[in-house]
């Protein structure tokens, strides 16, 4: 076994993953769809929307509730597309050191 191959098939994978991460959307919503959000596959905050009847001066924490419901619903979804991904270029073996 050629150790020079397996690396850089290893450290091509990763790129791959990485640019994937990247590239990937997933759209979180709540309270229905009054508060989106949009995150990458490295589960950064890309975007988010908010409706005028999400925002309640009298009542604060029901938009901050809203914000992480729909956060945590963009999650799930953004491990389930990365979950794909991975395993479609992987294999489905979990390669430890690529930190996916």
């Amino acid at each position: 076994m050629d150790m020079r191959f397996l690396m850089k098939q290893a450290q091509t994978m990763q790129a791959k993953l990485q640019e994937a991460q990247k590239n990937l959307r997933a759209e979180g919503t709540a309270g229905g769809a009054m508060v989106k959000v949009t995150l990458n596959g490295s589960k950064e905050l890309v975007d988010i929307s908010i409706a005028k009847e999400a925002m309640d001066p009298e009542d604060p924490s029901m938009l901050e509730d809203l914000v992480k419901a729909a956060f945590k619903d963009a999650s799930t979804k953004a491990d389930e597309a990365m979950a794909k991904v991975t395993g479609g270029l992987t294999g489905g073996l979990n390669i430890p050191g690529l930190g996916f």
